[in-house]
C-alpha cells in the first residue's frame, strides 16, 4: 500500500448503496488498497442492514453520508456535493477501480480542461473479460474533438465514471425522476448542453463484480427511463416514437406495460421539466440514435 505521503488527492469516490453490506464492504477493502488512497464517501440509501454501522466499524475513514430515504441515482449528487476534491470518480456496492485508474483519470483531466466526464472501460470480475460495452463506447460515431482525449460519447456506465465536480454540479447531476436505470444518458446531454466534453477512455478501467445481479424490476425502469429521457430533453417527435414503441411492445411484454404504467405517473414531472437541447446536441443524439449506438 502507497504511504500516505504518495497519495493522490485529486479524486474522492463516491458509492451509493442499499441493503448491500456485504457487497459494500468488499468493494470499500478494494478502494482502500489502491495506490493512490482516494477519499471515499459513502451515501446510504437508507439502508436496514447495519451498513452504516458496519462502514464505521470497519472503515472509519470513509465517510458516510445519510441520504433520509432511499434515493437511487441521485444520491450520488450529495456525495459530489460533499467532496472536496477536483474530481469525483463513481463506484457502486459491487464495482471498484483498478489500481492507478484514478490517477490516469486525473492526469487526463488535469490535461484537457474541457473533459468534464470520462467513461472508463469496464471488466467484468476480478479476472474477467472486458464488458461489451467497452466496443460500443470505442465505436462512437460521433466526430472526434481535439481537445479531448477519446471518442466522444454520449453515454456511459454510471460506477465507470469520472466527472469533473465542476462540471457535475453545473449540470445538476442525476436526475431524481429516474431512481436508478439508465439514468446516465440525461447527465451527458445536460454536460454536453453546458459546453462540457464526455469521452471514452479504455485505459481507464473500473471492475463490476458478476455476483450482485441485477435487481428485480430493472428491465421496466430502464424502459421507462429511456422514454423519460426523451421526453425531458429530445423533441416532441423523438419522445413520442419512444412512447409508441413501448405501446406496442407492451401488448405482449409484461415489462413495457409495467414501464408504461411508471411513464404515465412521472410524465407531469418530465413536461414541466423539459428543455430543449442545443443544435449541436441534439445533432449527436440523433446521429446515436441512427447508428444505434450507446446514449
Amino acid at each position: 500500500m502507497t504511504s500516505p505521503e504518495t497519495a493522490d488527492g485529486r479524486t474522492t469516490v463516491v458509492v451509493i448503496t442499499h441493503d448491500r453490506r456485504d457487497q459494500l464492504l468488499g468493494t470499500l477493502d478494494r478502494l482502500a488498497g489502491l495506490p493512490e488512497r482516494p477519499p471515499v464517501i459513502v451515501v446510504d440509501n437508507a439502508s436496514t442492514d447495519g451498513t452504516p454501522e458496519a462502514v464505521a466499524a470497519h472503515h472509519p475513514a470513509v465517510s458516510v453520508l445519510a441520504a433520509g430515504g432511499n434515493l437511487g441515482a441521485c444520491a450520488r449528487n450529495l456525495g459530489v456535493r460533499h467532496a472536496r476534491t477536483p474530481y469525483v470518480a463513481f463506484s457502486d456496492d459491487d464495482s471498484w477501480w483498478e489500481p492507478g485508474a484514478l490517477a490516469r483519470a486525473a492526469d487526463l483531466l488535469d490535461r484537457h480542461p474541457r473533459l468534464g466526464l470520462l467513461a472508463a472501460g469496464v471488466r467484468v470480475g476480478p479476472d474477467g473479460p472486458p464488458d461489451p460495452l467497452n466496443d460500443l463506447l470505442a465505436a462512437s460515431p460521433l466526430a472526434p474533438a481535439a481537445d479531448l482525449p477519446g471518442p466522444p460519447v454520449l453515454g456511459f456506465l454510471a460506477c465507470a465514471a469520472v466527472a469533473r465536480r465542476e462540471a457535475y454540479l453545473q449540470a445538476g447531476g442525476y436526475h431524481p425522476i429516474f431512481f436508478v436505470g439508465g439514468e446516465e444518458t440525461l447527465l451527458a446531454y445536460d454536460l454536453a448542453a453546458h459546453g462540457w466534453g464526455v469521452c471514452h477512455s479504455p485505459d481507464v478501467v473500473a471492475v463490476h463484480s458478476p455476483v450482485g445481479g441485477v435487481r428485480p424490476g430493472r428491465p421496466a425502469v430502464q424502459l421507462r427511463n429511456a422514454a423519460l429521457t426523451a421526453w425531458l430533453r429530445r423533441p416532441l417527435a423523438v419522445a413520442l416514437r419512444h412512447t409508441r414503441r413501448l405501446a406496442v411492445r407492451a401488448r405482449q411484454d409484461p415489462e413495457a406495460r409495467a414501464a408504461l404504467r411508471a411513464l404515465a405517473g412521472r410524465l407531469p414531472v418530465a413536461l414541466r421539466e423539459r428543455r430543449a437541447l442545443p443544435p449541436a446536441v441534439e445533432a449527436a443524439a440523433r446521429r446515436l440514435d441512427l447508428e444505434g449506438a450507446v446514449s
